[in-house]
């Protein structure tokens, strides 16, 4: 995780998630959307790698099409900074989010509610991850401008494209624990849809449900935790 998010605006949870603004590389802390300050936040092994492992199954929703996937992994290399929580003293805000690359997530086992139709998903580099201390302790992946590629195939021939035209962020929750998780429940990510029949052409929006298992890599005795 990296400390400061470039800037991009991050898109709002369900109902009780605040919003978390992103931060600039070199920028300060920003508001909520409430104007007040959001309170210090720190992740803990510092400097240990992590991996984030699918918990039960993903769902894709864009108009009345829906894709569901049993498996998807995000580990890290072994070198760089993707997955990795900072180092010390950068694995601590003290008025803001935590955060950081994180490594494209794979997304196999894939189905499709359409007879007749499979799919596949392909997904680029320039993900990150963020998160900050509160209760709930919310949390969101940083998608890249079309980093996230879904085709169909057989009756339906589609591709659908999220965050089209620029990053943008899928909100969600992190709970600590042994593993610590991070959910996503019905969050909104923009999307196009091109293809012929049997594909939504005219949805802007997917909905998007998964839930990820994160564990320490470098120390698998401990867990990646979240605290003030």
């Amino acid at each position: 995780m990296y400390r400061n998010l470039r800037s991009h605006a991050l898109l709002a949870a369900g109902a009780g998630l605040a919003t978390v603004a992103a931060l600039s590389l070199t920028g300060t802390a920003s508001a909520s959307s409430t104007g007040t300050t959001a309170g210090s936040t720190t992740v803990t092994p510092a400097g240990h790698y992590f991996k984030a492992n699918l918990n039960g199954k993903a769902t894709f929703k864009t108009g009345s099409v829906t894709v569901t996937c049993s498996t998807s992994v995000s580990q890290p290399t072994g070198t760089g900074t993707d997955n990795q929580v900072p180092a010390a003293p950068n694995n601590n805000n003290p008025a803001g989010p935590v955060g950081g690359p994180l490594a494209a997530p794979t997304f196999s086992n894939c189905t499709v509610s359409l007879p007749g139709v499979s799919a596949a998903i392909t997904t680029s580099p320039g993900w990150g991850v963020s998160v900050q201390n509160g209760s709930p302790i919310t949390a969101s992946l940083t998608m890249p401008t079309g980093g996230f590629v879904l085709q169909t195939s057989g009756l339906a021939t589609c591709t659908v494209t999220s965050a089209p035209t620029a990053p943008a962020a899928i909100a969600g929750t992190w709970t600590n624990g042994a593993p610590s998780k991070l959910s996503i429940s019905g969050a909104s990510v923009p999307v196009k849809v091109v293809g012929g029949f049997g594909c939504p052409t005219s949805s802007t929006t997917a909905t998007v449900t998964m839930a990820y298992d994160v564990t320490d890599v470098t120390d698998p005795a401990q867990q990646i935790t979240v605290g003030p």
